[in-house]
């Protein structure tokens, strides 16, 4: 990562802090205490991967409208509560994320679960206000539609199910792609393709779009695995060997982490040439594209 495109990074990245801040709930009433442990989870921090790639899709597509902020704080939402719920004692485990104490180990394994569902809940009662910011644009319904699709059983949710049931069982080639696809590609697909439906790219540019983030997330997936075995604790944020210790199946058990580096390789400039053929250009987010594969943490 150049110094250039490091130091914009954190500009643009402050700057999504900053809308997605501005739609967390207030902490008040009888309710206070998961309201808390909502807002607690979103901003334990993180690389707000989603938003940053939904709203440069947006603006690559000519988008200025405040209607993407909604939807950039909702995927972001939705995000985390799959991570909140990813962490409890019945999944992963873990007590530690982003160098913090998770969820429920700060507030306790029910108020962690409900924090989740509160989170959840709370990102389409946030993307719905899209609709008020600007009431003549025909494609906040369907941007909502995608948004819920990828989120639900035929996207994350779907592919975290297979995950959990296929946990210490061999695993294909063709089974592993297809729990990435849905578990970590979905909302990646989700955040490009909403930033291109809200600024209203043709039927043709989005499927381009897709295509893209679908490789985006397989290349993010797999650089994952490679971080489980090759990083440290403290440079991830987050307990490495855990894929070990859950006996999971990844594309490094398969292959190997020389492969699994070949693959994200191929995989990303495949993402990264889909974009460039596009008529619009963004040279920001071809960056943060191959930044994001190639991350250390």
């Amino acid at each position: 990562m150049n110094k250039e495109f490091g130091e914009e990074l954190a500009v643009r990245t402050s700057q999504v802090e900053a809308i997605i801040g501005k739609y967390l709930p207030k902490e008040e009433g009888c309710q206070k205490t998961v309201i808390e442990a909502m807002n607690y989870s979103v901003r334990a921090g993180g690389k707000r991967l989603r938003p940053l790639l939904m709203w440069e899709t947006y603006r690559m597509f000519g988008g200025r409208s405040e209607v993407i902020e909604p939807f950039m704080a909702a995927i972001e939402m939705i995000h985390t509560y799959s991570l909140v719920h990813d962490d409890l004692p019945a999944m992963d485990n873990d007590e530690y994320r982003r160098g913090m104490k998770t969820t429920h180990a700060q507030y306790g394994e029910a108020m962690g679960i409900l924090a989740g569902d509160g989170l959840l809940n709370y990102a389409f009662e946030t993307a719905a206000r899209a609709f008020e910011l600007e009431p003549g644009n025909g494609q906040t319904g369907k941007a909502l539609a995608v948004l819920a699709q990828k989120a639900g059983i035929h996207g994350m949710l779907g592919g975290q199910c297979v995950d959990v049931e296929a946990e210490g069982k061999p695993l294909s080639e063709d089974m592993l792609r297809f729990i990435y696809r849905l578990k970590t590609g979905a909302l990646l697909e989700a955040s490009m393709l909403i930033g291109a439906i809200l600024a209203g790219a043709t039927g043709s540019e989005q499927k381009q779009v897709q295509e893209a983030a679908l490789e985006l997330g397989l290349a993010f997936q797999i650089q994952d695995d490679i971080l489980d075995v090759t990083s440290t604790t403290k440079e991830l944020g987050k307990p490495v060997g855990s894929d070990k210790k859950n006996h999971k199946t990844t594309w490094v058990t398969l292959f190997g982490v020389e492969e699994a580096k070949q693959e994200v390789e191929r995989l990303s400039c495949q993402s990264v040439k889909r974009m460039e053929a596009l008529v619009v250009k963004n040279e920001f987010l071809a960056s943060l594209m191959t930044a994001l594969i190639h991350r250390k943490k």
